[in-house]
């Protein structure tokens, strides 16, 4: 995990491992686009060399996360470490999905 200060925003970021068999499918990307909708932060994603804003849900699909893909979570923002934990709660909850 690595931090950092920028114009008094908390820079912030952690690579999380997708651990659910699906990935990040529709339902998946739909769960984590609406947790980021709860911050103030600004959150990413990146996966190889793309880029995804993490509160649109077409933009997580397009980075075809499949289970085993490494996706770098960035978030910048007053909330942005209590952004990073509940993301990565539920990335190690699988999503709340059965498998």
């Amino acid at each position: 995990m690595t931090s950092k200060l920028a114009h008094d925003d908390i820079i912030i970021s952690k690579e999380l491992t997708i651990i659910n068999k699906l990935g990040l499918h529709a339902r998946a990307a739909s769960k984590l686009a609406q947790l980021c909708q709860k911050f103030t932060a600004k959150i990413t994603l990146t996966l190889g060399d793309k880029e995804a804003d993490a509160s649109s849900i077409m933009a997580i699909m397009l980075l075809a996360g499949a289970q085993g893909k490494i996706v770098k979570v960035t978030a910048q923002g007053i909330d942005a470490l209590n952004a990073l934990n509940a993301i990565a709660q539920l990335i190690g909850d699988k999503f709340d999905e059965e498998e």
